[in-house]
């Protein structure tokens, strides 16, 4: 029985190393992740010459898993979650642990459930504790009116891109 653990990455475009929200979902993922899961870290770069969000949180991981996936194409949490069900779908996973912020989790967690829905896999959704700022949790409020679009879209379009092979 596989577990995929996916960490949704988080950038606010300032940073050049990991950011403290990106940091945070990075750590709750390690305390939950075990030797036995996969892990796959999820997040583009927003500039150029930046490095992407996964690769960054590949470069901090310190926690147990089987194989370490990076998926550095995801551009929202549309994208981070349909990456994480395609990996799922490939590697047979019965569960997806979806790994975010609280401030974020409920959205991702509606666009998780849409898009496992009819696989027979389970999804959930771990949250950090922190609240967000008010634009972030004004943010969050805008994105929910494409919700019952945009998971419905991604399933016709099967439009996840695939995520890197395992790291180790």
């Amino acid at each position: 029985m596989t577990r995929l653990i996916a960490v949704c990455g988080y950038s606010d475009g300032r940073e050049t190393g990991l950011h403290p929200i990106c940091e945070l979902r990075l750590r709750l993922a390690e305390r939950e992740a075990g030797p036995n899961d996969v892990v796959l870290l999820t997040g583009w770069a927003r500039h150029a010459d930046a490095t992407a969000e996964a690769e960054l949180m590949a470069r901090s991981w310190a926690g147990s898993s089987r194989e370490l996936h990076v998926d550095n194409s995801a551009r929202s949490t549309l994208g981070n979650v349909a990456a994480a069900v395609e990996l799922a779908e490939a590697l047979g996973a019965t569960e997806v642990v979806l790994v975010t912020s609280g401030w974020h989790a409920r959205r991702a967690g509606a666009l998780l459930r849409a898009l496992l829905e009819e696989s027979g896999r389970t999804g959930r959704v771990l949250g950090t504790d922190e609240r967000g700022s008010i634009a972030a949790r004004a943010r969050e409020l805008v994105c929910w009116v494409g919700v019952p679009f945009a998971a419905p879209a991604a399933r016709r379009r099967g439009q996840a891109s695939s995520p890197s092979s395992p790291r180790r």
